[in-house]
């Protein structure tokens, strides 16, 4: 098991979707009915990495909404998988975040973690997104920052920036778990946070639904139960 200096941190920050939220089983669900339409039955691998190719291209362009952004992903998924989406087919897509279900171990490990450590939520999201996804975490986070507040996506910095300012909890203090190399381990790395790098097993290969990236964390783990028992040992 490795092993982390658990007194050394204030505040746990945390990736919601992957992380917390099993996105990619989110993301094929909305994703498959579309396909299955018109005929065309893409693999689960595909379909992440169809998004992963669409998603990070459109948060860079410019700030817009999540909703927004999802609604363009699936347009853009569309011609490699085989579809056309309407406009109705994106709107869902777009809604179909609050329908993703956290991963079997979240909410417990969560809640174990938020008796020791303030918790928070660095997420690529919208707030009202976020506020449904809260419902099905059943945890009181200290600290929300989205997307919508700050008008950037991860791995731009500004997530962690803002958490600085609103929480007064310096960055040697604050240890952030995440998924995603990309949107999350490489910038938060580069700040000097101690990282933990949840490295669930994915549908879609080595890096799932999000881009490559050659980030290393402090610690890997292969999922938030084992979070919790790194810093607070075994139940």
């Amino acid at each position: 098991m490795p092993t982390l200096d658990s007194d050394r941190f204030e505040l746990l920050t945390f990736d919601c979707y992957g992380t917390l939220v099993d996105w990619e089983a989110g993301i094929i669900a909305a994703v498959e009915p579309v396909c299955a339409s018109r005929g065309a039955s893409p693999t689960d691998a595909a379909i992440l990495a169809a998004f992963g190719e669409a998603e990070h291209v459109v948060q860079w362009e410019r700030y817009r909404t999540y909703r927004e952004v999802l609604a363009m992903t699936l347009e853009r998924m569309g011609p490699r998988l085989g579809f056309e989406p309407t406009a109705a087919e994106c709107d869902a897509f777009a809604a179909s975040v609050g329908d993703w279900p956290p991963f079997p171990d979240t909410v417990a490990a969560l809640q174990r973690l938020g008796t020791r450590y303030a918790l928070g939520i660095v997420s690529n999201v919208d707030d009202d997104l976020f506020a449904r996804s809260s419902k099905r975490l059943a945890t009181g986070f200290d600290w929300v920052v989205t997307a919508q507040q700050v008008r950037h996506y991860k791995p731009h910095t500004a997530h962690f920036e803002e958490m600085v300012r609103r929480s007064g909890i310096p960055r040697d203090r604050t240890l952030h778990v995440a998924q995603s190399l990309f949107h999350d381990i490489a910038p938060a790395t580069a700040l000097g946070y101690a990282t933990v790098h949840v490295n669930r097993p994915s549908r879609g290969g080595p890096t799932g639904a999000t881009p490559p990236a050659w980030a290393r964390a402090d610690v890997e783990v292969a999922n938030m139960a084992a979070v919790a028992t790194l810093l607070l040992g075994a139940e």
